[in-house]
């Protein structure tokens, strides 16, 4: 039986990983974590932009792997606070706060703000890096939606409680399969996956 070719998922979240796994499981790659090959580097996000962090992301994972990786960078855009938190949607608040603490104080800083103005986005942007060389392949995603006043659901992860896709359900009410379809992340894995089933048969 021919070898698959390995795809290494560059993140240590878990909830990201889940996604991943989901979206690529007819990629024809042998997908594999970092705790799957005993790596344990948390590379710096230093980057100015999702596409570079992403784009550090993927390279850090694929020369400590020795094989291609996949990293995202992501983040809610959030208009009436002016794009916040964006690229920082992970750090907002500082490193001391986990998901709820991060999703409260987003809901404690729109206080007042009326539903038409509570308008956001996620963004992705997916990084394909190989060891040793050519420049990091990029990919886009976008998903528009608003802000609700409380947490909802107990699916995804981050924001997707407050983060309505259709202005009544929040991201983490809806299945899998249908936010795997609408959401930022899917639109640039798939985009991924198809320029890699066409460039890496």
């Amino acid at each position: 039986m021919e070898k698959r070719q390995r795809l290494l998922l560059a993140t240590n979240n878990p909830g990201k990983v889940r996604e991943f796994r989901r979206l690529l499981a007819r990629s024809g790659f042998e997908v594999v974590t970092p705790a799957d090959l005993g790596i344990t580097i948390e590379p710096e996000e230093t980057g100015t932009t999702y596409g570079e962090n992403a784009a550090l992301k993927a390279q850090a994972f694929a020369d400590a792997g020795r094989c291609l990786a996949l990293a995202d960078d992501s983040g809610i855009e959030v208009d009436a606070l002016g794009g916040r938190p964006g690229m920082y949607s992970a750090r907002f608040g500082g490193p001391g706060l986990d998901d709820a603490a991060r999703t409260a104080l987003l809901i404690s800083e729109l206080h007042g703000v009326p539903d038409p103005k509570r308008t956001a986005r996620y963004r992705a942007v997916v990084a394909l890096a190989w060891p040793a060389g050519r420049e990091p392949m990029l990919f886009e995603g976008v998903q528009e939606g608003t802000i609700g006043h409380e947490p909802r659901g107990g699916q995804g992860f981050g924001y997707d409680p407050v983060f309505l896709v259709d202005g009544v359900r929040a991201q983490a009410e809806i299945s899998d399969d249908e936010k795997d379809l609408i959401s930022h992340r899917g639109k640039a894995v798939r985009a991924a996956a198809e320029w890699l089933a066409s460039h890496c048969p």
